[in-house]
């Protein structure tokens, strides 16, 4: 997260983007945080914002804001790891985001660390503590053509990075939808992880691009929709606005997947408030029970 935001720990009981469990671990995000700020020749002054369970942790630098991403030495996913790199130097300028300045890699004590100094957005997300949408965001409709303009853009990238790949597919719709899986007929450059935690706006500033790469038709914007199931009046928006995807057989596919995904979440115990919606959602788009865990 790049924004103005303050820290969401506590915001809600059911918040993800929260400190490590473990106080060792904070400290030690904390120091390594500190050590990149030392290297980079900056001073952070801006409260900790802390990443999905503690995995990142942001803070303002001035003009900057400095990221710091762990990860154990030996389980590196490069994907993510690489992603917001990859992604400064691919994405054209039409699509609005942080421009990263700098990038650090360090390694000890079995922890692998790499901090990335990027542009400071002086504008706070569209929702904190987590993905999952709590207050209907007022929005006029030139961020929604914002939107969709960044998202065509982005589209247009040529890539071989996958953000989602045809053999989970093949795993895991059964699993999780009921239905059988299906081979994926159209792939598209996407963002990976479109929710309102990495959105601004107005004006509309698209952040946390780690994950970006070739994903189904429809996949991003029904990772909005889905995360957006607790603001019906919201939900109905995002169904207006990018209905000519979401009532495709192409852009239904891509939504499937997304739905399938959030619910492997749900099931290891994450979004318990979204969990009811994905199932009745899922249930009125397939027709078919969705299992039980």
């Amino acid at each position: 997260m790049n924004t103005a935001a303050g820290p969401a720990a506590g915001s809600s009981t059911t918040a993800v983007f929260v400190p490590p469990h473990d106080r060792d671990d904070q400290v030690r995000m904390r120091h390594a945080h500190a050590a990149a700020a030392r290297t980079f020749k900056v001073t952070p002054t801006g409260p900790d914002v802390w990443g999905w369970q503690g995995r990142t942790l942001g803070r303002r630098a001035g003009q900057w804001w400095l990221r710091l991403v762990c990860a154990p030495q030996d389980k590196r996913n490069l994907r993510l790891w690489e992603g917001t790199a990859t992604a400064h130097h691919a994405l054209p300028p039409t699509v609005p985001r942080p421009r990263l300045h700098d990038v650090l890699e360090w390694s000890a004590h079995g922890h692998a660390y790499r901090a990335e100094l990027s542009e400071y957005v002086p504008l706070p997300a569209l929702q904190t503590g987590g993905p999952v949408l709590t207050t209907d965001p007022v929005l006029p409709p030139a961020w929604w053509a914002d939107l969709r303009l960044a998202l065509e853009a982005t589209s247009a990238v040529q890539t071989d990075r996958q953000a989602v790949r045809q053999r989970w597919v093949d795993k895991n719709l059964a699993r999780f939808l009921g239905i059988p899986a299906f081979q994926v007929s159209a792939w598209t450059t996407g963002h990976g992880d479109l929710h309102w935690a990495n959105l601004t706006g107005p004006p509309l500033v698209m952040l946390d691009w780690e994950g970006w790469g070739l994903v189904p038709v429809g996949f991003d914007v029904g990772l909005l929709h889905a995360y957006s199931l607790t603001r019906p009046a919201t939900a109905a928006r995002i169904r207006h606005e990018f209905a000519h995807i979401l009532d495709t057989p192409a852009g239904r596919s891509g939504e499937l997947v997304a739905l399938a995904q959030l619910l492997q979440v749900a099931g290891r115990g994450g979004h318990p408030g979204l969990a009811p919606r994905l199932v009745r959602h899922a249930e009125h788009l397939t027709g078919t029970p969705v299992p039980v865990p």
